[in-house]
């Protein structure tokens, strides 16, 4: 499913961490739209506004629009600056894209079809050795998330880089910086069950078949 998100911002003339902490008791998060060959902007939206956004996997791999005083620009999250104690966000950065400019960004992977696979039916487990993939394509091309399929993995299969299914115009960064072999990650792999967790099973099962003792005995 595709997303549309949307931010209405205001541009913002003083700087500094005086004019920031003004912004954030007004409840309004600094940011900065920068790129696309025009000036960078100061900007400040509403706060729960874009916490609400960030919520939503998709925000963080998605074209957005963004509304700076009645003029719409297409721009991608570049960065982010939390609170590491408090539950707000602390400064953010949008970068301008047209549809046809190549950039660089994180998407999440999504593991289909664990279910269905010869190897979790055989007792396995699956392990994701990478949980996101850093890409490059045109900004049109930027998919939301990439999906990895591993209906037919039996116990002991991996599946590298190199064994992906990516949309078209979509590239892995790490497989263009030369020799593919070189730079081709484990994704992920179906395991064996290990000696400790299949004992813990059988004792859990054993446990949870065992009758109660009456009273009196």
């Amino acid at each position: 499913m595709s997303h549309t998100f949307n931010i209405e911002a205001v541009v913002r003339n003083d700087g500094g961490k005086g004019a920031s902490r003004r912004l954030r008791r007004e409840g309004l998060v600094p940011g900065i739209i920068y790129g696309g060959g025009k000036d960078p902007e100061m900007i400040a939206t509403a706060h729960n506004k874009l916490l609400q956004h960030l919520e939503n996997e998709a925000f963080y791999s998605s074209i957005v629009n963004v509304e700076v005083d009645g003029n719409t620009q297409r721009v991608v999250l570049k960065d982010l600056q939390r609170h590491p104690a408090k539950p707000f966000i602390i400064h953010f950065d949008l970068q301008r894209v047209a549809a046809t400019d190549r950039i660089k960004m994180h998407v999440p992977l999504h593991f289909i079809g664990e279910d269905e696979a010869p190897g979790i039916k055989a007792g396995g487990n699956v392990s994701h050795a990478l949980v996101d993939l850093e890409i490059i394509c045109e900004a049109q091309n930027l998919p939301e998330y990439i999906e990895v399929d591993v209906s037919g993995m039996e116990v002991g299969d991996m599946l590298h880089l190199t064994d992906l299914n990516l949309p078209e115009g979509v590239e892995i960064l790490a497989l263009t910086h030369g020799d593919e072999h070189e730079h081709d990650e484990l994704v992920v792999a179906m395991q064996a069950k290990s000696k400790a967790a299949e004992e813990e099973e059988i004792s859990n099962e054993a446990e949870s078949t065992e009758e109660p003792s009456s009273e009196g005995e």
